[in-house]
């Protein structure tokens, strides 16, 4: 498979399968678009393993033998066809494209985190790591500030997907801060949006919005297209996190979706 075929597969993919993602990326010249394209589809991967309804042992396979085929020959699978080409033009760390298995292969084995600092350990393996392979294709040499942005955005995906999760058998929420909060899993499965909900919700919010600014702290370091596509993942995320709590954080109806409109209008901004 040439690379142009795998190249027009994975931003495919992407234009599927993350259209949030897509909007970010649409903004960057072709090489580095491309190259983005290729990291979400290796994370996708990921993702689609990690989360199937295939037996833990077969995930464990299919995730080692993923691990495995980054310093293989990538024969005729487009994804892996594209990510190598992306790597001889960028920079990209193999080490943070192997912690994005990592991350999928602790999915299988825990389901439950005791601390924030034991969830923080998790996003920095399966968010951080991403926003550390796409760094390297924007340029800069921040990569503890796009590890920390990669962390936050994945703080809002929590917020966002706790129904989801929980159908998964997965809480990412914090046990200490559940208890300390007077939230049980009873709540969480009956979709109870009680006061106390909306306060342990409220603190999640607060904490994800502290890392993002954090994190945002990147653009200073990038050219002016790489920032614009940072600073609109970054305005889709918050405006989904406004969503969020306009709703009080009822969650539990499924995530709130972002208009055209909304998502063109946020492009925008970031041009202005």
């Amino acid at each position: 498979m040439t690379a142009e075929r795998a190249y027009a597969e994975v931003e495919r993919i992407t234009r599927h399968r993350a259209r949030n993602f897509a909007y970010g990326i649409m903004v960057l010249p072709r090489e580095k678009r491309r190259a983005i394209a290729a990291i979400y589809a290796f994370a996708r991967r990921v993702d689609d393993i990690a989360d199937g309804d295939l037996e833990p042992a077969e995930k464990r396979r299919l995730l080692n033998e993923l691990r495995g085929l980054l310093e293989a020959e990538p024969g005729d699978d487009a994804m892996l066809v594209a990510l190598e080409d992306a790597r001889k033009r960028f920079p990209i760390p193999g080490g943070a494209l192997r912690a994005l298995v990592d991350g999928g292969l602790q999915d299988l084995d825990q389901t439950r985190y005791a601390t924030f600092d034991d969830l923080r350990g998790y996003c920095t393996k399966v968010a951080g790591a991403v926003g550390v392979s796409c760094v390297a294709v924007y340029g800069s040499a921040d990569v503890e500030r796009a590890e920390t942005l990669g962390i936050a955005l994945q703080l809002i995906n929590i917020i966002r997907d706790v129904r989801e999760d929980w159908e998964l058998g997965r809480v990412y929420l914090p046990q200490d801060e559940l208890s300390s909060f007077g939230i049980s899993e009873d709540d969480i499965a009956a979709g109870n949006t009680s006061p106390a909900w909306h306060a342990l919700m409220t603190f999640q919010a607060e904490r994800a919005r502290a890392y993002l600014q954090d994190g945002m702290r990147l653009l200073q370091s990038l050219d002016s297209r790489s920032a614009l596509c940072v600073s609109t993942f970054a305005g889709l995320y918050r405006a989904t996190l406004e969503r969020i709590e306009q709703r009080a954080f009822d969650v539990f109806d499924g995530p709130p979706h972002l208009s055209t409109l909304t998502k063109l209008r946020i492009v925008g901004r970031g041009l202005w």
